[in-house]
């Protein structure tokens, strides 16, 4: 059975919102404590879970009190207040993890005020979650999240991700959050994971040096990275955090609607404020497929972490995971290929038509020039997907260009099973793509983005990162 769950975010999503519905399908809290107390921070804080009412609809709410904050916390802890009565203590990782509130957050040194907050970086983060020893799983995803949490901070203030040195990242409840999370999927035994596109929200957010637009910068290029398909609902508050927003960019094999599936479970995880509309993540388990009632052309192997060029593929451009989740060495999958030749629009539209068809979940896109009737010069446009996003990469085709039909054929795929890898350079670190047939590595290619991100930083030449990297990798073996 191909195990798979959707997380559904009509309110955006948070660290906190993603274990309160983890809990809430089932996973023992008893669990959770157990195994995070392996991390050896559990003098830091203490978790509860509470179930609360959202506009009428009940969901799990779960808390991470910190010690230092014990103190600060009203008589009655489950009382949520409004923002216009009250400000939150000055404690950056609120930003993080839980929407809806005021919160604050700096870079740098920490301010006298929040001192108490621990401060790591992402060597030392990483360095607990390995110390662990938790399931194996558990810490790939882990460690995957927070360094595209890194990332993404260390873009946003222009320094390579092993600089970042912050309490955002290093809160205790951002670790919590994080590893918490990775811990109750890996409890439900999920192998796949998809998710909606997500709110924009809007207004702004305290922070240590003043206040923030809405979406925070680091949501913003979290979302940037990983073309994840976004919309307003409306409500003005801060709705995607960036620990939420890191999970799912991480994670997530597509984003936009569901893919074809037999619901099993349902968990509800409660946000912190009642909104317009209930303010609740819903997380849908499942088996992937319509069973006997229904086809599905879904791939043997799920989860596809390139295009059959190797090139950036949108959301299925990385694949954290350890070998067990990548598709199985030398796996036959069925693709569906979407072919329309185009010779009235403008190159600019193209490009564009590029970025819209990896938000619907095509796995990889690419155009060649070619000569029409009466010699007009043109482009063949080519999109390959899985089965279940093909009316969705053709609604956009349709949507984005001039043409007037659609040529559609399903075919048969190997694929090299692969994993990912991470080395140092002198400039930062740098994730390896290591492709595998069998136990024979086949191709080892540094990814992209990292080495775009250490040359525009250092101001150096993709190439050399590019080299440098490579070379790191061969040393080590």
């Amino acid at each position: 059975m191909n195990k798979i769950a959707y997380f559904d975010c009509p309110t955006g999503i948070a660290g906190d919102m993603c274990i309160g519905a983890l809990v809430h399908a089932g996973v023992p809290l008893e669990y959770l404590i157990e195994k995070l107390n392996l991390l050896g921070i559990s003098t830091e804080y203490q978790l509860r879970t509470e179930l609360v009412h959202r506009n009428t609809q009940q969901a799990t709410k779960f808390y991470v009190d910190l010690a230092a904050d014990l103190s600060l916390k009203p008589e009655n802890p489950a009382t949520e207040l409004d923002p216009s009565e009250t400000e939150s203590p000055t404690f950056d990782a609120r930003h993080h993890h839980h929407h809806g509130e005021e919160h604050s957050h700096s870079h740098g040194e920490p301010d006298a005020e929040i001192s108490h907050t621990h401060h790591r970086n992402l060597p030392q983060i990483e360095q607990i979650i390995v110390s662990a020893k938790l399931p194996r799983r558990v810490e790939a995803w882990s460690l995957a999240v927070f360094g595209k949490l890194a990332e993404a901070e260390g873009a946003v203030h222009g320094i390579p991700a092993s600089e970042v040195h912050f309490h955002e990242v290093g809160a205790t409840d951002a670790i919590i959050d994080i590893v918490g999370t990775c811990l109750g999927l890996d409890w439900l035994d999920i192998e796949e994971f998809y998710f909606s596109a997500m709110p924009t929200g809007a207004g702004t957010v305290k922070a240590a040096h003043g206040r923030l637009a809405v979406p925070t910068p680091a949501v913003m290029r979290l979302w940037e990275t990983h073309r994840v398909p976004v919309y307003s609902n409306g409500i003005d508050r801060e709705l995607c955090t960036p620990t939420g927003t890191a999970i799912a960019c991480t994670l997530a094999s597509a984003f936009g609607p569901p893919p074809p599936m037999q619901i099993q479970a349902i968990g509800l995880g409660a946000g912190s404020r009642n909104l317009a509309i209930p303010n609740i993540l819903r997380l849908w388990i499942g088996e992937k497929g319509l069973g006997e009632r229904g086809r599905v052309g879904v791939g043997e192997s799920g989860r596809v972490g390139v295009g059959e060029s190797g090139g950036k593929t949108g959301s299925h451009s990385q694949c954290p995971m350890p070998d067990s989740q990548c598709p199985i060495p030398n796996a036959i999958e069925t693709i569906s290929v979407l072919e329309t030749q185009i010779d009235d629009l403008s190159p600019q539209a193209i490009g564009y038509v590029f970025d819209a068809l990896f938000a619907a979940g095509a796995l990889d896109v690419f155009t060649a020039p070619i000569v029409m009737k009466k010699s007009r010069l043109g482009v063949l446009l080519t999109a390959i997907c899985h089965p279940e996003f093909e009316d969705a990469c053709e609604a956009v085709i349709f949507r984005e260009t001039t043409t007037l039909g659609i040529r559609r054929s399903t075919q048969q795929r190997t694929i090299l099973g692969r994993e990912i890898e991470r080395v140092k350079t002198e400039y930062g670190a740098v994730k390896i793509k290591v492709a595998k047939s069998g136990e024979t590595i086949v191709n080892v290619q540094p990814e992209y983005e990292d080495c775009a991100e250490i040359a525009r930083l250092k101001n150096i030449s993709w190439r050399e990162v590019h080299r440098l990297a490579l070379q790191s990798w061969y040393d080590r073996t």
